[in-house]
């Protein structure tokens, strides 16, 4: 179908692997706009933006903003596994909109914070009630990790950029000091990232196999799914290994931010551990704080379950930018 000029917002959320597009009018996505490329199928960003367009019979929009799994700095975005130049005027040049925005994929997810669908958010701990413009904090759990917080104030919102994956991993115990050393020798410093993601799954997983003696690699779909079916122990305790870190993490980073708002935890390695937080220690180690375990009790955190978040948050950055202008 075709769609009236100058009137929608093109997105687009860029992956490692993949990159998703879509058409937005407002903060709101046209879901039968969604399209998926396979990046590899592809030179750069600028053919697939217009391949999309084209398939979207040669949509004129009047706006564009892409998330990008990646550092942006001064309009210009560097990839971690991929190839390509992203920057304003590869976007400009293939949309032809008249306002273009490059996010990192966090910051997008935390501009879509207020606009998701609450049937698309769990509570896993309660918070107390906050000011709408509170302060709060999205963590993602992906294939990396990152964190960072959402401020709203009279002039729109700011989510800051940040790396928050390449601190260094907390201890609090000397089995934990021992899994720092594990990764430490792996990758040559212990990470936050280097446990708490997708491959941190099964760095935690190939830990403990070499503390029972019995050392045994797998993949991190493969260990989530002998978890959820209760068919192997070890996949079990790396799982219970992971969440009590990531409750530990999720603390500290929520006693540097105050996020009285909540925090969000997003990604597909959230969402696949969403069901387990609770029953894996989540909460007893995120409150784990000393004198201030009662202070803790003021952060609810939440799962978010909306794989399109990133796109929403696209939208939603423009509209702050319009109005802003």
């Amino acid at each position: 179908m075709s769609h009236p000029t100058n009137t929608y917002s093109l997105v687009a959320d860029i992956g490692g692997t993949n990159t998703r597009v879509a058409l937005a009018n407002g903060r709101q996505i046209l879901p039968e706009t969604i399209r998926r490329y396979t990046n590899s199928k592809f030179p750069g960003l600028e053919t697939v933006i217009r391949q999309y367009i084209s398939d979207e019979n040669d949509v004129d929009p009047i706006a564009a903003c892409v998330a990008v799994a990646g550092p942006v700095r001064d309009g210009a975005a560097t990839m971690t596994n991929l190839d390509w130049t992203i920057d304003k005027d590869t976007l400009t040049r293939a949309t032809s909109a008249e306002t273009v925005a490059i996010l990192n994929d966090l910051q997008a997810q935390g501009h879509a914070l207020g606009y998701i669908d609450q049937a698309n958010i769990q509570t896993v701990l309660p918070g107390q009630k906050a000011p709408d413009n509170a302060a709060r904090l999205v963590v993602g759990v992906g294939t990396g990790f990152n964190a960072a917080p959402v401020f709203d104030h009279e002039h729109g919102r700011i989510v800051p950029p940040s790396e928050s994956g390449h601190a260094n991993l907390p201890i609090r115990n000397e089995m934990e000091l021992r899994l720092c050393q594990f990764v430490s020798t792996a990758h040559g410093f212990p990470a936050v990232e280097d446990v708490l993601s997708g491959r941190g799954l099964e760095h935690a997983y190939a830990f403990l196999g070499v503390e029972a003696n019995d050392p045994r690699e797998l993949s991190a779909k493969d260990i989530m799914e002998r978890c959820n079916n209760q068919t192997d122990p070890r996949a079990e305790e790396a799982a219970r290994l992971f969440t009590r870190i990531l409750g530990t993490v999720c603390g500290n980073l929520s006693l540097i931010q105050l996020p009285f708002g909540g925090v969000y935890l997003v990604g597909g390695v959230s969402r696949a551990f969403s069901a387990h937080l609770t029953n894996f220690g989540f909460g007893e180690a995120f409150r784990d704080k000393g004198r201030f375990a009662g202070f803790m009790g003021n952060f609810g955190v939440h799962v978010v379950h909306d794989d399109y978040a990133a796109l929403t948050g696209c939208a939603a950055h423009l509209v702050s930018l319009s109005k802003s202008n």
